[in-house]
């Protein structure tokens, strides 16, 4: 017998519910309307990830899935905020411990922000830590954070530079309103900007942590995870939604609508054929993105995914994250296909603003132009899991 978790259920409604009501509004202001924040952390995305000894749920990828996807549908700018959100507190997880109780000693339902790829700004040794200064690109949902990760070079070292990711509080933290975006337009993806502040040895980790996962005996699956192994897919969870989300609002759009001869639009076979197509690749985009994660909640826990339904066969982790890789951006291809189909088959009503058609697509679009989703470097990673080294190129 499956238990359901009532309160969680609600909550995740409220999300979708808000998500919706307040879409059109945050397209226009360019930011979340705070009720839509509030009700992100009440649906457990800023704990999804969050270890249990601090509160948290320590959950799954495909739980994560299931609810991005969710909330894509109705807004795409809440999804991608929402799926950083529970992913940024997964990189936390990775401080000391003493960190980590600075973030969440107090309550598990800590906002983190991010901007770590590509390393900026400027360390300098000090003692117990280091002082730090710069400015980052692309810090999605600053504008609700209460702590911000950074990602600076660190050469105290005297050899190769270390990849040093530091946790600095949001008050520390200067934001300059670089976002003008014509996609994921209300996510306040925004440069930040710190001036010399302090960052205490323990409120940093190195980004080796990140590809080995988190080694403590007791960590949690989603700790033991490598990052590689799952940054394409949670950056693709919400274009599963945004899709959905446009299907839905194209099926609105054409339900109504005549032929000239006065039969329904729908008995036109383009239509049909659109139709069917574009539900086609948005179920085979899901399969894909559910079998990587699954794929990564099995790798965290040694094989076995605690899911309902199988999970695939363990793998190791470099092949598993080529595969990952691999998964994601196809199915993100795939939806951005949908969503174009879509748009070229609704006629002039579909480039109308507030219908919800246009918005996907600009969102959908804006989702695929990421660096994590590009299928040249997925292609390379699988190839280079299938083909046999080249024993010349090592001559």
């Amino acid at each position: 017998m499956t238990v359901v978790d009532a309160p969680a259920v609600l909550a995740a409604g409220h999300l979708r519910a808000a998500a919706a009501r307040y879409a059109e509004e945050a397209e226009r202001t360019g930011r979340l309307h705070p009720e839509v924040v509030r009700a992100m952390t009440a649906a457990g995305l800023a704990r999804h990830f969050v270890p249990r000894r601090w509160g948290g749920t320590a959950g799954r990828f495909t739980d994560l899935l299931d609810t991005v996807a969710g909330i894509g549908a109705a807004c795409a700018s809440t999804a991608w905020c929402g799926v950083l959100l529970a992913s940024h507190g997964r990189l936390a997880a990775h401080l000391p411990a003493e960190g980590r109780r600075d973030l969440w000693g107090e309550s598990p339902d800590v906002r983190v922000a991010a901007a770590v790829v590509p390393p900026a700004g400027r360390l300098v040794r000090a003692p117990g830590g280091w002082h730090l200064s710069g400015e980052w690109a692309f810090a999605s949902g600053v504008e609700h954070a209460d702590w911000v990760l950074l990602a600076s070079l660190d050469h105290s070292g005297g050899g190769a530079p270390a990849y040093r990711v530091l946790a600095v509080p949001r008050e520390r933290v200067g934001m300059r309103e670089t976002w003008d975006a014509v996609g994921l337009r209300a996510t306040g993806s925004h440069s930040v900007t710190v001036d010399g502040v302090f960052v205490p040895e323990h409120r940093t980790f190195v980004r080796e942590a990140l590809v080995a996962g988190v080694t403590d005996a007791d960590a949690a699956p989603c700790h033991r995870v490598p990052y590689q192994l799952v940054a394409a897919l949670l950056f693709a969870a919400p274009a599963l939604g945004v899709a959905r989300g446009a299907l839905e609002a194209w099926t609105r759009l054409i339900g109504p609508r005549r032929l000239p001869d006065g039969r329904p639009l729908t008995e036109d076979p383009t239509v049909q054929q659109t139709l069917a197509r574009c539900a086609a690749e948005i179920e085979a985009a899901r399969l894909l993105l559910e079998a990587a994660a699954a794929r990564a909640d099995a790798v965290g826990s040694g094989g076995s995914s605690g899911a309902a339904r199988p999970a695939p066969a363990p793998a190791p982790a470099a092949v598993a994250a080529a595969l990952n890789q691999r998964d994601a951006a196809v199915a993100v291809d795939l939806l951005t296909g949908a969503v174009e189909r879509l748009m070229r088959t609704a006629g002039a009503r579909g480039l109308q603003a507030g219908g919800g058609l246009e918005r996907a697509w600009r969102d959908i679009h804006a989702i695929a132009a990421h660096a994590a989703l590009q299928p040249a470097p997925a292609a390379a990673a699988y190839a280079a899991t299938v083909f046999p080294p080249d024993p010349a190129a090592g001559a």
